[in-house]
């Protein structure tokens, strides 16, 4: 039996991920794919490293139209690829400005059977190079093929989440969860709300998430109105509304959900946008089934929060996709569209201001099989609580 809480996967998931890969080559007839952020380079390799807080250096994975990936990366990184299912590791001494990989990598896309004379590389939508565009555009003189954009093509392949990709999510919603259901215990009047959140990073590691890289707090007398900022200094007060959203991290794999509280006392005003919120996550829920749509689940949701006398939402979409980065492709909003397919991870996230200055959000993760839908943050509680 496959041992899902292990570090790392099978050689059999790079496999399949790079014949996959492959394939679409052969729909955009392409001769490479050539990668150089984070995500996308441990995607098909296992290469797994804090290393990529420095800037300084730029990582290159080509992966061909046949065979297993080339890895062209600084010489500090050789021992730690050779660890992968990578087999052919080409170095430089990195840094070195004058050229920083860019002619190894030409080299190796020359070297490659020019059947369609094309390579493509993330340039689009939800992109970004990790390499100087001057270095890019060097390179791009320097190879005898066309550089087209496939970040689409790779977002919807990342999009579909292998059963072991899909059990590393719901393991650290599992940590998550007990970080969360713990808040009630120590939170009080009188914190602030990095006392609060400091607390629950530490829980959330003694449960075994690696790091918590995203927790944001908001909080104000009977709401709060933002939910990207803090946590700050400020004070919890009686009658206040805490509002904490975290993405947390085991083995290269994010949660991202949120919980509300009230201390003290809540106005019925309040406790109703929560009921509002958390009805949205249930239509949401319903709504997303292979075959419906992002928008499905957005118009399921917006329905909802109409009806309970939503002034708007400001975040701009209902929840988006989940997996190796905290916000994936797609997105829940009203013009998307994206088809759902088993195996695709999402946050159901809607959000509602229901009066000036007050915003009320509930999140929770979910993944999409063959007849419907399964929760993987334990789901919050059907009324907010109130923190004594």
């Amino acid at each position: 039996m496959t041992n899902y809480l292990q570090r790392g996967f099978e050689t059999s998931e790079f496999e399949h991920r790079t014949a996959r890969a492959q394939k679409v080559m052969h729909e955009m007839k392409l001769d490479a794919m050539i990668f150089t952020t984070e995500p996308n380079v441990r995607y098909f390799t296992g290469f797994h490293t804090q290393f990529w807080h420095s800037p300084t250096r730029p990582w290159f994975v080509v992966v061909p139209a046949e065979g297993k990936p080339i890895a062209i990366i600084p010489e500090i990184g050789a021992s730690g690829m050779a660890g992968t299912w990578v087999e052919n590791i080409i170095t430089w001494p990195s840094p070195r400005p004058e050229d920083d990989g860019i002619s190894l990598v030409a080299s190796a896309l020359n070297s490659l059977p020019c059947r369609h004379g094309r390579v493509g590389a993330t340039l689009g939508i939800e992109s970004h190079l990790r390499m100087p565009v001057n270095n890019y555009l060097k390179l791009t003189t320097m190879v005898k093929k066309e550089f087209v954009d496939v970040s689409l093509a790779m977002h919807e392949l990342r999009q579909i989440k292998s059963q072991a990709e899909i059990e590393k999510t719901r393991e650290i919603c599992r940590i998550t969860n007990v970080g969360f259901n713990k808040i009630p215990d120590y939170a009080r009047a009188g914190m602030t709300e990095r006392e609060i959140c400091k607390q629950f990073r530490i829980d959330m590691l003694l449960e075994g998430a690696d790091e918590c890289p995203y927790i944001i707090a908001g909080s104000g007398p009977d709401g709060y109105d933002s939910i990207i900022m803090g946590p700050t200094d400020r004070i919890i007060e009686e009658g206040d509304v805490l509002i904490i959203d975290t993405g947390a991290v085991r083995d290269g794999y994010f949660s991202d959900f949120d919980r509300n509280w009230a201390f003290g006392n809540a106005s019925e005003e309040t406790k109703a946008a929560y009921r509002a919120t958390y009805e949205a996550t249930t239509k949401g829920f319903e709504a997303a089934r292979p075959g419906a749509t992002t928008t499905d689940i957005y118009n399921a949701m917006w329905k909802v929060l109409e009806a309970n006398g939503a002034l708007g939402n400001d975040v701009g979409r209902l929840g988006h996709g989940l997996g190796m980065e905290l916000t994936e492709r797609p997105s829940n909003t009203a013009t998307d569209n994206t088809v759902l397919k088993p195996g695709m991870v999402m946050t159901l996230e809607p959000g509602m201001v229901y009066a000036p200055g007050k915003s009320m959000v509930h999140e929770e993760n979910i993944v999409i099989t063959e007849d419907g839908a399964e929760w993987l943050s334990e789901r919050a509680e059907p009324e907010l609580i109130v923190i004594s």
